[in-house]
């Protein structure tokens, strides 16, 4: 196995864990708008989050920071492809940031509403924008010898426009399964119903993404050529109805970590399918940006993955240590193991 493919699989799993942790928080976000109907069960949503999504968000930066330096003509092309796009997603993140840093600063009303208007944007929109570009990924870009011929309105088709309610069906689940199982009383409940009635569209959403994505892009190609990988989407359908029976058990936490495998295996899913290109082209093959003919060199790739091998566990071992310090269910006015918090 060459570098490239080491870091084909690497990019794609960064990609992953960045999904999976930081899609419950941009779910909590969406889901704070409709949860929170009072300061204390606002506070508790806020909460909920408060001490792991500045964490969680961290994997955005290393799957970006490993595409500049494995793939940099493809992280160039991607950046200059989807400016606009990444420009708010960016802007939406701070925003949402400053938000649930800011929230608890102020008391009075038109404070409060600003910024809970903030933190629902904040999610909402690099929630849907990051399935809107995947999307388009999955589908090919108009690219040929002559550059890219897109612009921000042509990435808005009605399949990656399907692809971003998709993620943000995924993400809105996931939150919702995240506030239920580190909630109590009315919250809690609220949640899970919420987490319940979405895991239907979220089944539904899926269906409709995986007929779509069959009839507009060449991502079964692969699965057609080694049947073998058809255990991947299978397990991930799997996982899917998991979802579902495990929120009507009311067993949040066996959902949740459903929920986690879910959004893996879906866009392990895509990065099978997609494989070896990073960004491929609907208008000619041959202009493809592939893990081969993009990446850095082979000795910058080695030192890369020493530097991955020596460091990555260090950051896993201290997220697991943070999300076990932080595992208790939240009571009101209180972090589970720290006392009053900001939030």
């Amino acid at each position: 196995m060459t570098f490239q493919v080491v870091w084909f699989i690497l990019w794609g799993l960064l990609w992953a864990v960045y999904f999976m942790l930081d899609g419950f928080d941009l779910g909590v976000g969406i889901l704070y708008r409709f949860l929170g109907r009072n300061e204390a069960e606002k506070s508790a949503i806020r909460r909920a989050i408060g001490p792991v999504w500045d964490g969680n968000e961290v994997w955005l930066l290393t799957a970006g920071g490993a595409t500049f330096a494995a793939f940099p003509s493809a992280y160039a092309s991607m950046f200059s492809y989807f400016y606009s796009a990444l420009l708010i997603i960016l802007f939406a993140l701070i925003l949402r940031g400053v938000a649930l840093e800011f929230r608890a600063k102020g008391t009075s009303a038109a404070w409060g509403r600003s910024w809970d208007i903030a933190l629902f944007l904040g999610s909402l929109l690099p929630a849907l924008l990051f399935g809107v570009a995947f999307g388009n990924i999955f589908r090919g870009l108009p690219i040929d010898s002559q550059g890219y011929h897109g612009t921000l309105i042509s990435l808005l088709n009605p399949y990656g426009l399907w692809t971003g309610v998709f993620y943000v069906l995924l993400f809105v689940v996931h939150g919702a399964l995240w506030l239920a199982h580190k909630t109590t009383g009315k919250l809690e409940e609220k949640a899970l119903r919420w987490a319940q009635t979405g895991s239907i569209l979220e089944l539904a959403a899926a269906v409709i993404f995986l007929g779509w994505t069959v009839l507009s892009t060449n991502l079964e190609g692969n699965y057609l050529r080694h049947p073998y990988w058809l255990v991947v989407p299978l397990l991930a359908v799997t996982s899917l109805l998991m979802i579902r029976f495990w929120a009507v058990q009311k067993k949040t936490g066996a959902a949740f970590f459903a929920s986690c495998a879910t959004i893996m295996l879906v866009t392990f899913t895509a990065i099978i399918g997609l494989y070896p290109n990073l960004i491929p082209s609907r208008l000619d093959q041959a202009s493809s940006l592939t893990a081969f003919n993009s990446s850095s060199s082979p000795y910058t790739l080695k030192i890369m993955t020493i530097v991955v091998v020596v460091f990555v566990p260090i950051v896993i071992g201290y997220q697991v240590w943070v999300y076990r310090v932080f595992r208790n269910k939240l009571e009101p006015g209180e972090s589970p193991s720290t006392g009053p918090i900001p939030y």
